[in-house]
């Protein structure tokens, strides 16, 4: 079987709409839990923090995982949504490489749209939860990697 297939299949179909909001997963490279180390986990957090990881899209909640990321995002105008991942997955990347050898992310990204008539605010409910479902903390503000402009 051809490792490229999926990756393939997770970019057909997909579109960038300005002014949406999509939900977002990106993985570590081989599902390493990269930031189980704190140290790591607070460099990715400044990438995650800085504007210029996001160009013109708007990042409205995430939540930083062990193994993964999970983001929601509004697009602007000027930037597609693979611009946007990749921008911010080499920005993580970058402020990594003085710690960490090797490759941070998996190759792609999971997305999806959301609909007119999904509740933002419980999509973001959802990002944030991810460490309680985890079992990683029995409060969600027991967790420090994560953020939401709706607070």
């Amino acid at each position: 079987m051809n490792p490229s297939c999926g990756h393939r299949a997770l970019r057909s179909g997909r579109v960038s709409l300005p002014g949406h909001c999509y939900l977002l997963t990106a993985v570590t490279a081989y599902r390493r839990p990269l930031f189980k180390d704190a140290r790591l986990a607070r460099l990715a957090c400044q990438s995650i923090h800085d504007r210029k990881s996001w160009g013109d899209a708007t990042l409205l909640c995430w939540v930083l995982m062990p193994d993964h990321w999970h983001g929601l995002v509004q697009l602007g105008v000027r930037d597609t949504l693979p611009v946007v991942m990749n921008r911010f997955k080499a920005e993580v990347a970058r402020r990594l490489r003085c710690s960490q050898s090797g490759v941070v992310w998996s190759r792609g990204y999971h997305d999806r749209a959301l609909r007119l008539e999904d509740d933002v605010k419980a999509v973001a409910r959802y990002i944030v939860a991810n460490p309680l479902r985890a079992r990683l903390v029995s409060h969600v503000l027991d967790y420090p990697y994560w953020d939401c402009v709706w607070l």
